[in-house]
């Protein structure tokens, strides 16, 4: 019955979706485009992806088992959270989970747009034709709601497509991947991912609906403007939640690995952050018209190439799903996606790409668009790096592997361009900058960041990569802080008390100040990954019971082991001091684990951390026996400035989601000054 009732969903949101994809672009072309008259397709499709959602989820809470999806990738015994999980912890259900989010975007779109506005209505047909290949997936080669018709052995051996036959249902399920099912990260951070995938597809909608009505001018970008940062603020949480996922459960002691899905996450963020810095330059100037057009298909393409290396099988990762037929499904829609936006934009740009020429490399939008060559240049490589195998083999039949040594050399120098270009470029002035007004707007930052360098030094750090990290870090920050001062004492000088005019600097405009929060961030992650990266000390020590090691400062003393039973696995774990440098004063006791998943025949390696100011006192068992344990011990300064970073980064994109109020006409006089002195 539930199979029946999904599937059914499905092809509601089928045909919906097919509806508004005609109707839009029907629509679209009616002198006076009326929204009202898409409004059935919308609420079908939307009302279908819900009740898909819903359904599965349900499904999945009742153990249907005979639903072939439900039966494989949960059981009985699975703890109820990672049961919610399972509604996206597989392909055909994650496929689900991108139908209902596109459904929910596609109707909250639907609701901005008023009477005569063909823009959004073509806009709409757009993501019609988008839904229509996620459900159209759904109802074929990424059917949810297969069936089971035969068990065999405990489990389903035979299955059908269509629900509407007899069914039949094991007694238990297999249960989900024990990976999936060791830590709650699992149960947020792939919605966060899809949140940010899904999302991009508005703006990519607007910008192929403009070019179609050949319109001029920045509207589609100021429609979009809030859904970009939506996109970009959910993507930027899912991949930064992934890396703590990795760092807590994968036990190897890193958050990231330059893994192929891992750079298919980051490759659309890149391509994102470009398009939204880019973006303010043509609200603002109405320059790279053309380049954010560009920008903004590439970045909903590469939310699709992410999605093809997760789910087609071409890779082997902890994140990928199984072999099977959505692969090359996925592929021909990216290419209909790159090769028709790009022919639809050649044949419209000489229309829609008209712009004013920069005045000077040395402004604002000169250092913008340098942050987009940038970006460009590191999404390029990282494209190239995680290819080049795939091809490699495609090819040639060699498996070649391009390691993280190959995207090290490449990240971090564009990395200290980024730092730079962002310590010029956040308070630089629109159009031209003098050398006077640069050099105003970045001597206080310049100091912070010597100084900062030169305590780095002080203390002890000989690393160059390290040194300049917390050099370049001191001088985005300080001058963010200087320029954040002065527009708040400009204030404060205006009869504003302190406390208000610290408040009101940012009001005013909270689309820049939260960009500035969100460049401390990159500032404070830059940091972070520099010292985990090169002053990390990795060690294994062998310890018998009532032993001690001392490592970096830390002393490490065995307490002793022990074991514990768990509904879906068994516990070997071993109970162990952090002492002082003396061994005298416990400071923290860790237990790290290992957890044995009989059903599966796995053991996975779960580590503990102890997190200080300085450091991250990181745990794993290597070996343990009735003899003793071989602990991998690994010490990371400043690991937690990656996550304060990162959500500062977050923190960032939710503040620019703030309005700046409108601008009162000017005079000449006042346009001067704003040259050198507006933010």
């Amino acid at each position: 019955m539930i199979a029946s009732a999904g599937f059914v969903s499905i092809l509601v949101a089928l045909a919906s979706s097919v509806a508004l994809a005609i109707q839009g672009w029907r629509v679209s072309r009616m002198p006076d485009p009326d929204p009202s008259r898409l409004k059935i397709p919308v609420i079908g499709l939307t009302i279908g992806g819900i009740s898909a959602f819903v359904l599965l989820e349900f499904a999945i809470l009742t153990h249907d088992f005979s639903i072939t999806y439900v039966a494989k990738n949960t059981a009985l015994d699975t703890p109820f959270v990672f049961l919610l999980a399972g509604g996206w912890a597989a392909l055909a259900g994650s496929v689900v989970l991108w139908g209902l989010m596109l459904a929910i975007f596609t109707w909250l779109v639907w609701r901005g747009v008023t009477n005569g506005d063909g823009l959004g209505v073509l806009a709409l047909g757009v993501m019609g034709a988008v839904a229509v290949f996620w459900f159209g997936l759904m109802a074929t080669a990424a059917n949810p709601f297969e069936v089971c018709t035969d068990v065999a052995g405990g489990f389903c051996g035979a299955t059908s497509w269509l629900p509407f036959v007899q069914t039949a249902a094991p007694l238990d399920g297999i249960g989900p991947n024990p990976l999936l099912a060791n830590h709650i990260l699992m149960a947020v951070h792939p919605p966060l991912l899809y949140v940010g995938y899904v999302g991009f597809t508005v703006p990519f909608a607007f910008a192929i609906a403009a070019l179609f009505r050949s319109e001029r001018g920045s509207v589609w970008l100021g429609r979009t403007h809030r859904w970009s940062l939506v996109a970009w603020v959910f993507l930027t949480a899912g991949i930064l939640l992934g890396a703590w996922w990795s760092y807590e459960v994968l036990g190897w002691g890193g958050y990231w690995a330059w893994d192929p899905v891992e750079n298919a996450a980051l490759l659309p963020w890149a391509a994102g952050t470009a398009f939204i810095h880019s973006a303010i330059v043509q609200r603002r100037r109405g320059m790279l018209q053309a380049w954010n057009f560009v920008l903004v298909i590439i970045t909903f393409a590469l939310t699709i190439f992410g999605t093809f290396l997760t789910r087609s099988g071409v890779i082997a990762s902890v994140h990928a799903f199984s072999v099977s037929a959505v692969g090359p499904l996925l592929l021909l829609f990216l290419g209909i996606i790159v090769f028709g936006s790009l022919a639809l934009f050649a044949v419209r740009a000489s229309t829609v790409a008209s712009s004013p020429r920069l005045d000077s490399l040395v402004s604002r939008e000169g250092f913008i668009l340098l942050n987009n060559l940038l970006m460009t240049l590191f999404g390029f490589t990282v494209m190239f790096g995680t290819l080049y195998p795939l091809l490699v083999e495609a090819f040639t039949g060699r498996e070649v592997a391009v390691g993280r040594p190959f995207f090290d050399r490449i990240a971090v120098p564009i990395a200290f361009l980024v730092l730079l270009a962002l310590g010029f470029g956040s308070t630089a002035p629109w159009r031209v900058a003098t050398g006077k007004v640069i050099w105003e707007r970045t001597r206080v930052g310049l100091n912070v960041g010597l100084v900062a360098a030169a305590v780095t030094v002080l203390v002890g750090v000989r690393s160059v990569t390290v040194v300049a990290a917390v050099g370049l870090a001191g001088f985005v920050i300080g001058n963010i802080l200087a320029f954040y001062g002065h527009q708040s004492n400009r204030a404060h000088r205006g009869g504003k008390a302190w406390p208000s005019a610290l408040g009101s600097t940012i009001r005013n405009d909270m689309g820049f100040w939260g960009g500035q929060v969100a460049h401390i961030g990159f500032a404070l992650v830059a940091v972070a990954i520099a010292t985990t990266s090169v002053l990390a000390i990795r060690t294994e020590v062998p310890l018998a019971v009532g032993e001690t090691a001392v490592v970096e400062g830390y002393c490490i003393g065995y307490i002793e082991p022990f074991t514990r039973s768990e509904p879906t696995r068994s516990v070997q774990g071993a109970r162990v001091a952090i002492l002082d440098s003396s061994c005298t004063t416990t400071r923290a006791i860790l237990e790290p684990r290992l957890h044995e998943y009989p059903k599966f025949g796995q053991t996975i390696a779960t580590p503990q951390v102890w997190t200080t100011w300085i450091d991250d006192v990181y745990l794993n068992i290597a070996a343990i026996d009735e003899d003793g344990i071989r602990l991998k011990v690994l010490i990371f300064p400043l690991q937690w400035l990656l996550w304060l970073g990162g959500l500062t980064i977050v923190a960032g994109g939710v503040l620019a989601f703030g309005r700046k109020p409108g601008r009162r006409s000017v005079t000449s006089k006042d346009r001067a000054h704003r040259e050198n002195a507006d933010v």
